[in-house]
């Protein structure tokens, strides 16, 4: 919500400072987002008038011009603004004047002496628009200071209004609340009443109560839609974000701004016999005022007439009543919309009207004939005309049930010892009409306030108008008992800190991604897309967080960092195979870590060499530990063909690791491989429970074996081979080398393992080592056809 403080301050009987309003605002739930005057700080600048203009002896498009600025005598002044002419009044900066960024001085252009710049609106702060001179009305005084003329210390509020504030949406509405919260009288608009001075009615009729409760209208005869808006009206709309259009859209809107009041007005010959209020029928469509034509569903309301669908109901109206310059009749609407049949139909069709946003949140069901009044009364004033009697109905209008409040909870509740004449005066100063009943009050919201439905509403608004500054700060008191956390068990915590400490930095990254991401590194074409993305780049739901990382490495190179080591944690979303929610969407939690650059940061203790596959293995090992994963060669779309394993802890795959692939590199300019792993953190989190083992007090004995196997068997399986061929003794079994070259076939290559083997009773024999170490290599025999190399 963006106004100006000179529009709130009609309605208010005294005058209040803009920053003590801000804040007040603030403290009371309207936060005042910006504060800003209408135009930066300068100063000499003043009205002018150009009483001649010459050409330039010594350049086509420069003017030489004589401007009366309200001194002794006129000032010579050389402009290159193409609209320049003889007769306008513009904002002139005399010598000595001081715009933003630019101190104005005596100068010669090509040779000409100028005293002065003539203005245009983007040199005086207001606007981009530089095409040329900012026109003045005909009857500005000349030598009136600009800033005053234009009234540019005007300061601009911009609140940032929650959704159950829909009574602040409008300027009357908040001065509502500057009156409650700051005593400060309100000066409500004067009912009016527009003389009839003809019968002619629009027949309607509803036939949705459950779309629209109330309905009313007026038509207006005689008007001259090429009248210009008033320059105060102008003003109005541009500093609350509306750009004028025309008289009759202006008018509108203004309501629209001024009153929380929704109108239409439609061009009244185009209305082909009644109205009617209904639901879409199927296979309608509508041509809409921004030019979007939509397909209607079922769940739509609309205003129709003989000839078909006429408005979107409470969100926009249709181009074929829509007014033009050669309007001569109008019908004013003015309707209550239920939020419930407004909500959300407009981001169904990619757009947001102002009107759907007051209408989904509630308005004021009360108001429609006064707000049908208030436009029929800026019409006749700026446009002419006759007015018709206005044609009200109310079917189906909400029912404001009283609340009971009990002050005895809401001190309570609020921690402070108010009265309950002070409760009483509170609530009376929103206006709201209290009576008791024993010991409670009763109290019944009006009609504009949808907020309050229940007790606690309205001790949320006594905390509001008594001050949240002003309730006391106290520490709470209560019992406080440790949460058991299983001993099995590694918390998401614990898992950060075991990346931190393995030099990774923790980003967090939006869940909304490009859907190319996900095409490429997920090879998913039916991503979980949104209705109604923030950006066209955030159009699906990740089913990944290696894309978000890939992404974050690709910023961080081009702003010249040259090592990169992150990690993420977070819900990823998929759809199953038939691209039908899963469960209502699966959304498994996922843990991601990614290096890039260099495996140190510069230093000399090490040479520096690129991070490799082996160096993040060991931070998924040490992030699993003292779980012993497994790897597995595997197949995924992120990932470099051959240098990409599964991570397997008892027999289940939790994950992958590998190299970024390389055709990804080069499209999203990586420059090298970034290396990745991606688990998921539900598994990370069983560690097990540590069981005692007794420390041997005997000598150890070690055995080394190299085994020749197929080329293409990987160390994992053979080790795993011998594991379970491996007696008791064994305590530890590891690959400690790879060869292929001299004295081994070429389809062929030797893997050496360690064997450690101990007892805790004695102390082993070499036969029993030899026949562990035989019974091994015999099972590696039987199964993969290994050789014992010599």
């Amino acid at each position: 919500m963006q106004f100006p403080l000179s529009w709130l301050a009609e309605f208010l009987s005294d005058r209040i400072e803009a920053e003590r309003l801000a804040h007040e605002l603030t403290m009371a739930g309207l936060e005042v987002e910006a504060l800003a005057p209408v135009a930066p700080p300068f100063a000499g600048i003043v009205v002018a008038r150009v009483e001649a203009v010459e050409a330039h002896p010594g350049a086509d498009k420069l003017r030489v011009c004589r401007v009366d600025a309200g001194g002794a005598e006129p000032l010579q002044i050389v402009c290159g603004a193409p609209n320049v002419v003889a007769g306008m009044k513009v904002p002139c900066a005399k010598v000595g004047a001081n715009l933003p960024g630019l101190a104005i001085k005596a100068a010669k252009l090509r040779g000409v002496d100028s005293y002065g710049m003539l203005c245009s609106a983007r040199e005086l702060g207001l606007s981009q628009d530089h095409a040329g001179l900012l026109a003045l009305p005909a009857d500005a005084p000349v030598g009136q200071d600009i800033r005053s003329y234009l009234r540019l210390d005007d300061q601009i509020f911009t609140i940032k209004l929650t959704p159950n504030r829909a009574d602040c949406l409008g300027v009357l509405g908040i001065a509502r609340e500057v009156a409650a919260l700051t005593g400060i009288g309100l000066v409500a608009p004067r009912p009016y009443a527009a003389p009839v001075t003809h019968d002619i009615k629009v027949p309607v009729s509803i036939a949705a109560p459950d779309l629209c409760g109330r309905f009313s209208g007026r038509v207006v005869r005689g008007v001259n839609a090429r009248a210009a808006t008033p320059a105060w009206m102008v003003e109005r709309l541009e500093r609350s974000g509306q750009r004028a259009i025309s008289a009759l859209v202006d008018i509108s809107n203004y309501v629209m701004l001024e009153l929380n009041r929704p109108n239409h007005v439609f061009d009244a010959d185009k209305i082909r016999g009644g109205l009617e209020v209904r639901w879409a029928r199927p296979g309608e469509a509508l041509l809409l005022l921004n030019g979007q034509t939509i397909a209607l569903a079922p769940d739509v309301g609309v205003i129709a007439d003989q000839g078909g669908v006429e408005s979107m109901a409470g969100i926009m109206g249709g181009e074929s009543t829509s007014c033009t310059a050669d309007t001569s009749s109008v019908y004013v609407e003015a309707a209550f919309w239920w939020p419930e049949a407004v909500a959300g139909r407009a981001r169904r069709y990619g757009f947001v009207s102002e009107a759907s946003h007051r209408f989904e949140r509630g308005v004021d069901f009360e108001d429609t004939v006064a707000g049908v009044e208030r436009v029929t009364q800026l019409i006749l004033e700026i446009c002419g005309g006759e007015a018709g009697p206005v044609d009200d109905h109310v079917v189906n209008v909400p029912q404001r049930a009283p609340i009971a409040l009990r002050p005895a909870r809401a001190r309570r509740v609020l921690g402070i010892d108010l009265s309950d004449a002070d409760m009483a005066a509170l609530l009376g100063r929103l206006g709201l009409p209290v009576a008791r009943a024993g010991e409670n009050f009763v109290v019944t919201p009006p009609s504009y306030r949808f907020d309050l439905a229940l007790e606690i509403d309205l001790i949320e608004e006594l905390a509001r108008l008594h001050g949240y500054d002003n309730i006391p700060v106290e520490a709470p008191r209560a019992p406080q008992t440790m949460l058991p956390l299983p001993e099995g068990r590694r918390s998401d915590a614990r898992q950060k800190q075991v990346l931190v400490g393995r030099d990774y930095q923790e980003v967090i990254n939006y869940a909304f991604i490009e859907r190319d991401w996900e095409a490429d590194f997920c090879a998913n074409s039916s991503p979980v897309t949104l209705a109604n993305p923030i950006a066209s780049q955030m159009a699906v739901m990740r089913s990944s967080l290696i894309p978000g990382l890939v992404a974050t490495v690709s910023a961080n190179r081009k702003r010249h960092l040259e090592r990169v080591r992150v990690f993420e944690t977070g819900r990823c979303f998929r759809l199953d195979a038939a691209g039908e929610p899963v469960a209502g969407f699966d959304q498994p939690r996922r843990i991601a870590a990614l290096a890039w650059g260099t495996q140190l940061a510069e230093q000399w203790g090490e040479a520096a060499r690129k991070v490799d596959f082996y160096d993040v293995k060991g931070d998924v090992e040490a992030l699993l530990a003292p779980v012993r994963p497994e790897f597995e060669r595997t197949d995924h779309p992120a990932l470099h063909p051959g240098r990409a394993a599964r991570v397997i802890v008892d027999g289940r795959g939790i994950g992958v690791v590998g190299e970024i692939h390389p055709q990804w590199v080069q499209k999203y300019e990586l420059g090298s491989a970034p290396v990745v792993f991606e688990l998921d953190l539900d598994a990370l989190g069983a560690a097990g429970v540590p069981a005692y083992r007794e420390v041997s007090r005997f000598p150890a004995v070690r055995r080394d074996i190299a085994l020749v196997v197929a080329h293409e068997l990987s160390a994992a399986s053979l080790l795993d081979c011998l594991r379970r061929a491996a007696p008791s003794i064994v305590t530890e079994l590891e690959v400690f080398d790879q060869y292929h070259g001299t004295g081994i076939p070429k389809d062929r290559k030797s893997l050496a393992f360690r064997v450690v083997m101990q007892d805790t009773q004695r102390t082993l024999e070499d036969k029993e080592a030899d026949a562990a170490v035989a019974a091994m290599v015999h099972a590696a025999e039987q199964q993969f056809a290994a050789k014992l190399r010599d």
